[in-house]
């Protein structure tokens, strides 16, 4: 997803390009796969630190379907590019919070 969004991104006006909208869209999405690949060196040793970063990667999304929504705003989008965008970030988003809860429940576990 992160790639698809960079390269739609990069249709975005030119004055956006660089710490404007296409920049903060591209960093958000990248920032989702970031952090569960980072916080994963963590899972067995430190699984709380694992949970901070799955805590981030959910902030991300979030955060990516704000600036899709901004981008639809400005006409940046079209909605059906948007409407599918946005409903594949909320499926990204219900699985970081399953991967969270069953983190989560490990952990409580090994307590």
């Amino acid at each position: 997803m992160s790639l698809e969004i960079h390269e739609l991104s990069l249709g975005f006006p030119r004055h956006e390009q660089y710490k404007g909208l296409a920049s903060q869209l591209r960093d958000s999405s990248k920032s989702i796969v970031a952090n569960i690949v980072e916080g994963y060196a963590f899972r067995k040793q430190r699984p709380k630190r694992y949970i901070n970063h799955i805590e981030v990667s959910i902030g991300s999304c979030d955060e990516t379907r704000l600036w899709l929504r901004y981008g639809f705003d400005l006409g940046y989008l079209e909605r059906e590019v948007y409407n599918r965008l946005i409903a594949e970030y909320e499926e990204i988003g219900k699985m970081l919070w399953g991967l969270l809860q069953s983190v989560g429940k490990q952990l409580s576990e090994r307590e």
